[in-house]
């Protein structure tokens, strides 16, 4: 939210008239200066105004005084209207600012065989173009979320934009500055560059592979950091989070089965964006599921992966229960989800339809289950309630 800064009031001060000095007959000037204290201040006619700006006019002797200036703002009354605020830029178009990005990643494929510098300034534009986006709208976040790519796309370079702009939302979420931001999404934006050396074969069955196969997808976040250090990158700790993208809390990950603390925390935002967009659009033919299907299935079987914190961050963007969810209480009523607590996602308003015997209610109950620490969601069901 833009927050509008206060209007400037212009600063009222009394200003005392000038005194004409009187008649020299009847008030002698020597007798009265005679007559004031070496302390008083001086009269007010020893006040010097400011000198008027030069005009055409004012180098003619002929022509009639101009008036002189008048004073400066804080000296007089308000009497003006105070300036208008100034409104903030609307936001960039996505849908464009995505394109841009997913480009700029798929061109980079070309570095790889060709060589030549790479554009870290460019990217880091590009990166900082979306965090700004992002904080004034989530409308960038959404188009990198829907899990559908264009027919013929790099999966490579799309994959690594969506995960570059869902990470920066996320690390926002979880208070990162604009320059660890920056760090955070040039590596979303490159942390899978080593899979363009890895046959396309591979990356279809990467839910089957087994023994040589298996190693040789294993190796891709070493194949990747070392890409990206022969580039030159601006921030050591950009290779850092590449390397360990898929290393996870319980030391299951790899390459180098890391526990927690041992993890570097931007790492920690890209393994759980880079898992959440694979299955809301994996490379293999394996069913995509949908975002809150998603969510749910990181929560119910991979909760053990990421830090809380983390995941929490996501479920407040993408709630596991979004509204129109049938679903069943601990004391068995069922309810329909019709708004989500973004700070308890996982314990949203519902509306109660039917109570523990399935006896659907002569009128619903409304429930707020962040107000109810004993009543919690077991799960959804279907429109008929079982």
């Amino acid at each position: 939210m833009v927050r509008m800064s206060d209007l400037v009031r212009g600063i009222v001060r009394e200003t005392p008239p000038a005194t004409r000095p009187a008649p020299a007959e009847r008030q002698p000037a020597p007798e009265r200066r005679a007559d004031r204290p070496a302390s008083a201040p001086p009269p007010e006619t020893a006040v010097v105004t400011p000198t008027p700006r030069m005009s055409l006019a004012s180098t003619n002797p002929d022509a009639p005084a101009e008036p002189a200036e008048p004073p400066p703002a804080e000296a007089t009354h308000a009497t003006s209207a105070p300036p208008e605020p100034r409104l903030p830029e609307p936001a960039e178009s996505p849908e464009p600012l995505f394109d841009q990005i997913q480009a700029f990643i798929g061109d980079a494929r070309g570095l790889l065989q060709g060589g030549g510098a790479f554009p870290w300034g460019w990217l880091q534009g590009l990166v900082d173009r979306a965090i700004t986006a992002l904080t004034r709208s989530a409308d960038l976040f959404w188009v990198a979320n829907n899990p559908s790519a264009p027919a013929g796309v790099d999966y490579v370079a799309f994959h690594q934009a969506r995960v570059c702009v869902l990470s920066l939302r996320i690390g926002g979420g979880i208070g990162y500055d604009r320059a660890r931001l920056i760090s955070l999404g040039s590596a979303g934006a490159l942390f899978d560059v080593g899979l363009w050396q890895i046959p396309d074969a591979i990356l279809r069955r990467v839910d089957t592979l087994a023994g040589d196969e298996l190693a040789l997808w294993r190796s891709h976040p070493k194949l990747s950091a070392d890409i990206v250090r022969r580039w030159g990158p601006p921030d050591e700790h950009i290779v850092q989070t590449i390397l360990q993208h898929h290393e996870r809390e319980q030391g299951q990950g790899f390459p180098q089965g890391l526990y927690g603390p041992s993890i570097d925390p931007a790492s920690k935002v890209i393994a759980l964006v880079d898992t959440y967009a694979a299955l809301t659009l994996p490379p293999s033919s394996r069913p995509r599921l949908r975002p809150h299907e998603a969510i749910r299935e990181i929560v119910k079987t991979r909760n053990d992966q990421f830090p809380s914190a983390i995941v929490k961050a996501l479920l407040s963007e993408i709630s596991v229960f979004p509204p129109g969810t049938i679903v069943r209480l601990n004391t068995e009523e069922t309810g329909r989800v019709i708004a989500v607590n973004r700070n308890h996602p996982l314990r949203p308003k519902v509306e109660i339809l039917a109570d523990g015997k399935g006896q659907r209610l002569p009128a619903p109950k409304l429930l707020d289950l962040s107000e109810a620490p004993f009543l919690y969601i077991t799960g959804p069901v279907g429109d008929s309630g079982r």
